[in-house]
C-alpha cells in the first residue's frame, strides 16, 4: 500500500494555483501582446513576449513546487 503524503494547508494551495494560474492568463489576454512595437532585435512585441513567458513560467513553477515541496516536508515532521 502505498504512503500518502500529508494534506496541504489551504494557504498553499491558494498560493499554488495563482502561481500557476498568472502565465496561463498572461497569455490568454491577447490583446495585450497583439503588436509588432516595441521591436527587440528586430523581432516584433508578439514573440519575444510569448517567448519571455516561456522563462517567467518555469520560475512560477518552479516557485510553486517549492511551495508544495516545503508544505509536505513541514506536514510530514509535525
Amino acid at each position: 500500500m502505498a504512503v500518502r503524503p500529508p494534506a496541504l494547508p489551504i494557504g498553499v494551495k491558494v498560493a499554488t494555483a495563482i502561481l500557476l494560474a498568472v502565465p496561463i492568463l498572461a497569455l490568454l489576454i491577447v490583446p495585450i501582446y497583439a503588436r509588432e512595437t516595441p521591436r527587440l532585435w528586430g523581432f516584433p512585441f508578439f514573440y519575444w513576449y510569448q517567448l519571455g513567458w516561456v522563462f517567467i513560467a518555469a520560475g512560477f513553477t518552479f516557485a510553486a513546487y517549492l511551495l508544495v515541496r516545503r508544505a509536505r516536508r513541514t506536514g510530514a515532521e509535525q
